[in-house]
């Protein structure tokens, strides 16, 4: 869980003598704290805290931190920060959407935050896309205050709901070209690995794509200890259902870690650096500030332990073999 410790030792009747929950207010001299491991924490100094609110599911504060800017934290777990979002976003987003010969149709799982929609509709060839988070509460409170995706929300080619995701796509007839899972991470004791199984990728994301379909899901930490956690059974998993899988994997800054990305499709998944930057140049909107045809190329270019790894991994995620990862992850949008 998330706390804030602030240097004067100010008890604050929580009965921790100096921690301060995000929701009871600012100090002077405050520090974000996050448990990212047993006997690993990972902290940065706060200027303020700018909003934090309580929904039906989960609490959220919007803290401005000085060394990543804003930063969206819920349930004590940072989720995106203003300084290097759009590394895990143009990630998430872009290499499905050039990889896939002309996408017009999108879904994704989850997103509230509306960058990953900011991301998509940057694309020229995007027609519809369904965003359908379970929380309306932090899609209106991402709307109020991160003001980088006020545009993507107001976008005609955007259709919102409000709902689960999994029984949103088991209820409609339609088919997608590329389904994307901004989802939460796989924790112990939530129901959110459910959307990391074979049964869910076979059963409900699959039969939803459009001929040469792509599926493109986060994939949690992906670091040169932590990619075993669940990164490396999420690949395994995804190539039980696809016949071509590409993990891929970037540091982000404000996560202290390596994160990872698994993408599938049963239609084969190779353009070279030059062909992904003909695309981007051709199809998107505007520069990439992370992303391009050399870096995904690094970026899918695993080291050598996580490719053993990988290759190794025998272990297919069901919901009576789950892995997880340690602690409290984004909120799940089942």
């Amino acid at each position: 869980m998330g706390e804030i410790s602030c240097s004067n030792g100010i008890n604050n009747g929580n009965g921790v003598n100096g921690k301060i929950h995000p929701l009871t207010g600012y100090r002077k001299s405050c520090w974000y704290e996050e448990e990212i491991e047993e006997n690993l924490r990972w902290s940065f100094a706060l200027n303020s805290i700018l909003h934090t609110a309580a929904t039906q599911y989960q609490d959220i504060a919007l803290l401005d931190t000085k060394p990543f800017g804003k930063a969206l934290v819920i349930d004590g777990k940072l989720q995106s920060a203003e300084v290097d979002e759009f590394i895990y976003h143009e990630c998430l987003v872009h290499p499905a959407l050039l990889h896939h010969s002309n996408a017009k149709s999108i879904f994704i799982m989850g997103g509230g935050e509306g960058s990953t929609a900011r991301e998509i509709l940057r694309h020229k060839t995007v027609e519809k896309l369904v965003m359908c988070d379970i929380d309306e509460e932090v899609v209106e409170f991402c709307k109020s205050y991160l003001v980088v995706n006020r545009e993507a929300f107001c976008d005609s080619r955007m259709e919102l709901i409000i709902n689960d995701a999994r029984a949103e796509l088991e209820n409609r007839k339609e088919c997608y070209d590329v389904i994307i899972g901004d989802l939460a991470d796989p924790i112990e004791g939530g129901p959110c690995y459910k959307l990391y199984t074979k049964s869910f990728y076979e059963l409900t994301v699959k039969p939803r794509l459009n001929h040469g379909g792509i599926f493109v899901t986060q994939a949690g930490p992906a670091g040169i200890f932590s990619h075993t956690e669940v990164f490396s059974c999420i690949y395994n998993t995804l190539r039980q259902v696809f016949k071509y899988v590409v993990p891929y994997s970037a540091h982000i800054p404000s996560f202290a870690d390596t994160w990872g990305w698994v993408m599938a499709s049963d239609s084969p998944l190779v353009l070279s650096p030059e062909e992904l930057d003909l695309r981007m140049k051709h199809r998107i909107k505007g520069e990439n500030r992370y992303l391009d045809g050399k870096t995904f190329s690094s970026a899918s270019t695993l080291s050598k332990a996580v490719r053993n790894s990988l290759d190794n991994e025998t272990e297919v995620y069901t919901e009576g073999t789950a892995r997880f990862i340690y602690g409290h992850g984004k909120h799940c949008q089942e």
